[in-house]
């Protein structure tokens, strides 16, 4: 999404609740958490959440953290395990994100959780999130609202400044109280630091009476602030393809008569992003080779060839 006009939405219920419709809209809104501001999109809605990226100019599909409104709709959507909820019950709403199993038919697009079957999950503490999240009523996926690589927003001016033009609006609640992204926790096997961040690792181990693991990098990554994960399908991935071979499934972007699937007929790359994953697990559900056509490198097609290229590396 660019060149759109940017809002500055003030954060009564006349302006959350405008926010929440932009929301249900399928438009992207910034608005404060208690750590950072974030950039929200409906999480259940692939070109939304595409555009998420489109507007950070995210140079990868990295795992989203999606915000919700309560623990029950958490439960709804991931697989808590004990030591989970017990994290869970002391610190939410707060900034804490856990990484946790995605439950069958959750909803979510395939890009929040970059084709992993685990997703990060957290429920602000934040009045105005609270608020806004209750308003629309659903999942909502968000990054920090500022550009790639540039310095995470603690006001709505510092959203202003890198994404005004880019974004439908910006929930102004002022500045934030924590101004630092919440600690990651992930429980495979056992619970992990994958990221620090504005919960002290010392109350997390508390509360949980044991240390936390280390994650490695040499692990696949499943959090943002890591490396960027990969999506290592079961088929082999034969990239920028022009033709179909025998044997061969293809995926295909732009007016393509062999393709099986297609990202995107139109050559759209919002909408092939939003395919992206889904469609990868379509066609390796089949166990047959698979043919990738060519995508631009450009915009959202960077994106879309770093994970296709990490999909077809050779497997160790």
């Amino acid at each position: 999404m660019t060149d759109v006009s940017t809002r500055i939405l003030d954060a009564q219920q006349a302006g959350i609740n405008h926010a929440a419709e932009i929301l249900r809209g399928g438009g992207l809104v910034a608005f404060p958490t208690e750590t950072v501001y974030g950039l929200g999109a409906d999480a259940r809605d692939g070109r939304a959440v595409a555009q998420i990226y489109e507007a950070k100019g995210r140079p990868a599909f990295n795992p989203l953290i999606i915000h919700v409104a309560t623990l029950e709709m958490a439960q709804e959507i991931a697989v808590f395990n004990d030591a989970a909820q017990r994290l869970a019950d002391a610190f939410w709403p707060g900034p804490l994100t856990l990484v946790l199993p995605l439950r069958p038919n959750a909803g979510l697009s395939a890009l929040v959780s970059a084709g992993l079957p685990t997703v990060g999950i957290r429920l602000p503490e934040h009045p105005v999130a609270q608020r806004l999240l209750a308003a629309f009523g659903g999942p909502v996926a968000a990054p920090s609202a500022n550009r790639s690589g540039k310095i995470s927003p603690t006001t709505a001016a510092h959203v202003a400044a890198g994404l005004s033009g880019r974004i439908d609006a910006i929930l102004d609640a002022g500045a934030c109280s924590v101004g630092l992204e919440s600690s990651i926790i992930g429980f495979d096997p056992v619970p992990t630091l994958l990221r620090t961040g504005g919960l002290p690792v010392e109350a997390i181990e508390a509360c949980l009476g044991t240390p936390l693991a280390s994650h490695t990098a040499s692990e696949t990554p499943n959090a943002p602030g890591q490396l960027t994960s990969h999506y290592a399908p079961t088929a082999a991935l034969r990239l920028n393809a022009q033709t179909k071979r025998a044997g061969e499934l293809k995926l295909g972007f732009g007016p393509d008569s062999e393709a099986d699937l297609n990202l995107s007929r139109s050559g759209d790359l919002i909408e092939a992003a939003a395919n992206l994953f889904q469609y990868l697990h379509e066609l390796d559900a089949q166990n047959t080779p698979i043919a990738v056509a060519s995508i631009p490198a450009k915009g959202l097609g960077l994106a879309i060839n770093d994970r296709l290229s990490r999909a077809a590396a050779p497997r160790p």
